[in-house]
């Protein structure tokens, strides 16, 4: 373990920009042997320290020099969540290089495409699924010198070839050129700037290839101080800060878990729990019952969807008691919701019975008993999904940005919370709607430095006068908050001139446990249809209560119960919208949709041109009668 008067050793570094690692090595001086980071190895979380995190990440910096790193250098990193990929990303941005994340999910021509974009020199891949992946197009990426490679299990292949280096090795690497070489990274750090380039983020490629969205330094900056210590965003207006727990899970090579987890780490000193994988997350929620929690809607819904699978498959005596906990949990959601998220007397005096019957047990359940604040974002999400959390007592707050504007747009403040917008746009930013598009549009310094070498889709993202397009249609609801309406390019308009906004109906369509993806169809046509998902495991085990026998995910979805299933969900939704609006047909989707199959994005947001493609079959039979 490195000491605290071991590391006031090397040079200050206050005089050059506060960046990530500049932050992460005031921690380290200030609480040495406080916890920075957890992980589980053979079923046991294992601490690391400050002074062990810093160490590591000095080292790694200078193993980077080793390698040839140069400032304004791109490293990219292909792996699960992990200490090594926050260690390697904070090394980067100490030598003023380049972090470029890469989805674990991403196959071997996507790899190939944003490594040769971005112009890669030094690449971390986790395991030997990565390895194999960029291996396979390797001849294609001239400027990659250097593989890093964290799991040693599986590289027989590759012992022999040079460009492969252990994760081990090259942390004694990064120590022998220390050695030879002190106080390497620190005057680099002294010499950071404001407008360094600090990470490429790639964009989702909904309608084309991924753009390398540029942030700086000073993006970060803002960022920081805007969303994770603006005040009136958490409770009693305590600051997140030691003490409290964050569960790490989602790929952090998007903007939204780069903020809630690793910026987090480095500008409030919040521990990091890693989560094993994506799969054990409500199993590691459990475990560590973090007081800070961020989630997509895919998540929430999930979360949503198993809380009455298991009220379901309770005893009698139990199912009972949780279909009263739950219509109370209704009202004590609708009280709050129409209070800004706070109690009123009638809802305190049923929390007062139900919490200690009910709600705490579920919420110890489900891993957020802890919670005092919760967010959502990067999707739509169902206003119902949030109200019914909030009933439980899981105060959930849904904010809106994007990569662009290092997502600096709008939040839903505590005890201002509006369920069913994304809030109110931050205090001093330059926020507008314009009168005649409707689009969402934003000035300050957040907004990125533009897309890597894309000066003209760089500048199709701006006005004239300088503000930053996001592409979203949104507009006031009280004049005080903001509700998103649909991206532009998403709206349909029907043959009949009528404007309608998919991803409402969509949204009412995924509150049902049921329906995992939904996509309304009915641009340029006479009525609206939809193409539907079904939520595999929900709807497997109602069929499984139900004697009806299955074996394959099509073979499911082609049950006539299960299509009358879905036609009483979309029964239900229409019922929530104006006629123009009703879905008249559906169809259901014969398997799930996929990122490898080009159905799905990176961020598993739907390619709605790729499916219409794909699915063209079905959307005509909807239309051909």
């Amino acid at each position: 373990m490195t000491s605290t008067a071991e590391l006031t050793e090397s040079p200050p570094v206050d005089s050059g920009f506060p960046t990530v690692a500049a932050m992460a090595r005031s921690w380290a001086e200030k609480t040495p042997d406080a916890v920075a980071m957890r992980e589980k190895d053979l079923g046991i979380w294992q601490e690391i320290t400050w002074a062990e995190l810093w160490e590591t990440i000095r080292l790694a910096a200078h193993g980077l020099l080793a390698l040839g790193v140069q400032p304004g250098d791109r490293v990219s990193i292909h792996s699960e969540d992990r200490p090594e990929w926050i260690i390697l990303d904070f090394a980067t941005v100490a030598i003023r290089a380049i972090t470029v994340g890469l989805y674990p999910t991403n196959p071997a021509a996507e790899v190939e495409y944003i490594l040769s974009d971005c112009g890669s020199v030094v690449h971390l891949a986790e395991d030997q699924e990565q390895a194999d992946k960029v291996m396979e197009v390797i001849h294609n990426l001239p400027d990659l010198r250097k593989i890093i490679h964290v799991e040693p299990r599986g590289f027989r292949a590759y012992r022999d070839d040079d460009r492969f280096i252990f994760w081990d090795d090259f942390i004694e690497l990064g120590r022998q050129h220390a050695e030879a070489n002190p106080g390497a990274v620190e005057r680099l750090m002294a010499e950071a700037k404001p407008d360094d380039v600090m990470t490429l983020v790639y964009t989702s490629g909904t309608t084309g290839p991924p753009k390398g969205a540029m942030l700086t330094n000073d993006n970060f900056a803002f960022c920081v101080d805007q969303i994770i210590n603006v005040d009136g965003r958490l409770p009693g207006n305590r600051k997140a800060g030691p003490d409290d727990q964050i569960l790490t899970y989602l790929p952090l090579c998007h903007v939204a878990e780069r903020i809630f987890s690793a910026w987090h780490l480095a500008s409030r000193g919040t521990v990091l729990n890693f989560a094993e994988s994506i799969d054990t997350v409500q199993q590691n929620l459990r475990e560590i019952q973090p007081t800070l929690f961020f989630a997509v809607p895919r998540i929430w819904e999930k979360i949503h969807a198993t809380i009455f699978i298991k009220g379901r498959d309770a005893t009698f005596f139990k199912r009972v008691w949780f279909g009263l906990a739950m219509k109370a949990a209704s009202i004590i959601g609708r009280e709050r919701c129409d209070n800004g998220g706070l109690d009123t007397p009638l809802s305190r005096v049923l929390n007062w019975i139900f919490y200690p019957l009910v709600f705490r047990a579920l919420k110890e359940r489900i891993g957020l008993r802890r919670v005092r604040w919760a967010g959502t974002g990067a999707a739509a999400i169902a206003p119902e999904v949030i109200r019914d959390f909030i009933g439980i007592g899981v105060p959930i707050h849904e904010l809106y940005g994007m990569t662009e504007n290092s997502a600096v747009a709008t939040h839903n403040f505590w005890g201002r919370n509006k369920v069913g917008t994304v809030g109110e746009p931050y205090p001093g930013i330059g926020f507008r709607i314009d009168p005649e598009t409707g689009e969402i549009q934003t000035k300050h310094r957040g907004n990125f430095k533009g897309y890597w070498n894309r000066p003209e889709a760089t500048a199709e993202m701006f006005t004239e006068d300088g503000w930053l397009k996001t592409g979203d249609v949104g507009e006031w609801v009280d004049g005080t908050h903001v509700k998103i309406v649909d991206r532009i390019k998403h709206i349909i308009i029907t043959s009949g001139g009528k404007n309608i906004s998919p991803s409402e109906i969509e949204n009412s369509l995924k509150t049902s446990p049921y329906v995992k993806e939904a996509m309304v169809i009915g641009d340029g046509r006479k009525y609206l249809t939809a193409l539907i998902g079904i939520e595999f495991d929900t709807v497997g085990d109602w069929a499984t209560r139900h004697g009806i026998p299955y074996t394959t995910y099509r073979d499911l979805s082609e049950k006539p119960e299960v299509i009358e299933l879905i036609q009483k969900v979309v029964d239900e939704t229409n019922k929530k919208f104006a006629r123009v609006e009703n879905i008249r047909k559906f169809r259901l989707l014969p398997k799930e949709l996929d990122h490898e199959d080009g159905e799905l994005t990176a961020t598993q947001k739907v390619k709605r041109n790729a499916i219409e493609q794909m699915f063209s079959d079905l959307i005509n039979e909807m239309y051909s009668s």
